[in-house]
């Protein structure tokens, strides 16, 4: 199966590990003469915290590819509690760094409160819209990888049932959930089949959720759940909560597998999960921070939205890495026809809440 995978992720790095390359305390206005040297940017992660193996850690790993591209100076504020977002914001703007990187919905009232204060700092939110002069949003149209993955989910499901679940009601969250539910209508409707899929129902935008991101528990529960209900492949959309549907799944013996999001599971979770990974819906958030801060420093940063597709690479599938003998030679053709259509305009993959 040919792929564009764009993201590769690499090793997880911890909460307390932190990248000080020689950040000058007062760093110039980006395009106003400053240097590599002089520049430094900050990062402020979601209550999540850093090792979410999700996208604050994509962006952290993004944001030192930054520092070891262009010799900045780079720092991540993590925040564990709801208490700790605006704060570290705060903390992040008092630096004096050029850019501030903030990471998640939870985030966007403190940094538009801080873009407002701060009109000649750079800042970028991932996964949220901010509509300020000086902000980048960071967005990804994860519906159109998500539909491979449904498709891929219902053509390798051996019950006639998968299913999907979220963290919380969040458009960044049902996106995902929405681009599934369409890609098993889709294998469905081109092979004749019925496959039902769990925990999501597009039309009333309603489903399964657990109400956080952080409890393990949580997902192996919603999990097993499924697999009672006859589920063998499930997409936990819900951060360090989709841990426990993995374990779940490897509880199964081999009657289950899981799609993991954002990064591809294969690479960040414990290595004893990898064989029930069938795949990951990838966010190539690291490449498009690069991106941002470079423009950060050379003056040229805007507040367009990034929005990362297929056609780009912004989105992709991971490979199916242990478990690519389930998948068909005659299945994976099909998702590679499915992708060049959708970045073709052939086929187009709808939400309500596609990035605009």
């Amino acid at each position: 199966m040919s792929k564009s995978f764009a993201v590769r992720a690499g090793a997880v790095i911890g909460a307390a590990v932190l990248l000080l390359a020689g950040c000058a305390p007062a760093p110039e206005k980006p395009g106003e003469g400053g240097t590599g040297e002089q520049f430094c940017a900050r990062m402020v992660t979601n209550s999540g915290g850093l090792d979410d193996r999700s996208f604050n850690d994509a962006s952290w790993k993004g944001l030192q590819q930054a520092a070891t591209d262009f010799g900045i100076g780079v720092d991540v504020l993590v925040s564990t509690s709801e208490t700790d977002l605006a704060p570290n914001v705060q903390q992040a703007v008092d630096t004096g760094c050029g850019f501030v990187l903030t990471v998640g919905y939870e985030l966007a009232p403190a940094t538009a409160e801080q873009a407002e204060k701060n009109p000649d700092i750079d800042f970028a939110i991932v996964d949220e819209v901010v509509d300020a002069p000086n902000v980048k949003p960071i967005v990804f149209d994860t519906a159109q990888a998500a539909f491979l993955a449904g498709y891929l989910a219902a053509g390798v499901s051996q019950t006639g049932k998968v299913a999907t679940f979220g963290g919380g009601n969040q458009p960044p969250v049902t996106l995902f959930m929405d681009g599934f539910v369409d890609g098993v209508a889709k294998y469905n409707e081109v092979h004749g089949t019925a496959v039902e899929a769990l925990g999501w129902n597009k039309e009333t935008q309603d489903g399964v959720f657990t109400g956080d991101f952080e409890d393990i528990n949580k997902g192996l529960t919603t999990t097993q759940g499924f697999m009672d209900q006859g589920a063998d492949v499930i997409l936990p959309v819900a951060g360090q909560v989709g841990e426990g549907a993995a374990r779940a799944a490897l509880d199964s013996n081999g009657a289950a597998s899981i799609i993991w999001v954002d990064t591809d599971g294969y690479d960040v979770l414990p290595e004893d999960l990898r064989p029930i990974i069938l795949t990951s819906v990838l966010k190539n958030t690291g490449d498009a921070v690069v991106e941002i801060v470079k423009t950060s420093i050379d003056g040229t940063f805007d507040n367009k939205q990034f929005v990362g597709t297929l056609g780009n690479g912004g989105v992709d599938i991971a490979p199916f890495h242990d478990l690519a003998d389930k998948v068909s030679a005659e299945l994976g053709a099909e998702i590679d026809q499915l992708r060049a259509d959708i970045i073709s305009g052939a086929l187009t993959v709808t939400s309500p809440n596609t990035p605009k």
